[in-house]
């Protein structure tokens, strides 16, 4: 059935203050990131996923294989959200571009940005990401 899922807090702080915890899976190997969030029809909204790219570099995600819409959070190395595609399309294999270099991609179940005001230049407060 696969390796067990572990996970751990990640914690977003927007601009007003406000602070959000999730608690995620690290996806760090080629092998998870390849899969990511595919095959699963159902996620809670505290949870998400964090693709660690190991270099900040231009992303490209899609959502081939993947039921759930969510919300993708690209993130620069130095933890602040560059920008948020909300609402991704189930199934859709539409290229989701980072638009800039990067260092990981967060999804989360589709709308949470929306609903707890998430945007870009909120704080991701997590080990990888440096200030």
């Amino acid at each position: 059935m696969g390796t067990m899922q572990v996970f751990v807090p990640l914690r977003i702080v927007s601009a007003s203050g406000q602070s959000h915890t999730f608690q995620i899976e690290v996806a760090d190997t080629d092998q998870k990131r390849m899969t990511g969030l595919m095959y699963r029809k159902t996620m809670p909204f505290d949870q998400g996923m964090l693709f660690d790219f190991k270099a900040s570099t231009s992303i490209q995600m899609w959502m081939k294989n993947t039921y759930l819409s969510l919300d993708m959070l690209f993130i620069r190395a130095d933890g602040t959200i560059a920008r948020i595609a909300e609402n991704t399309e189930p199934l859709s294999e539409s290229i989701i571009a980072s638009g800039e270099p990067v260092l990981a991609v967060l999804e989360l179940v589709g709308g949470t940005s929306a609903k707890l005001g998430i945007k870009a230049g909120d704080q991701v407060d997590f080990p990888m990401f440096r200030r």
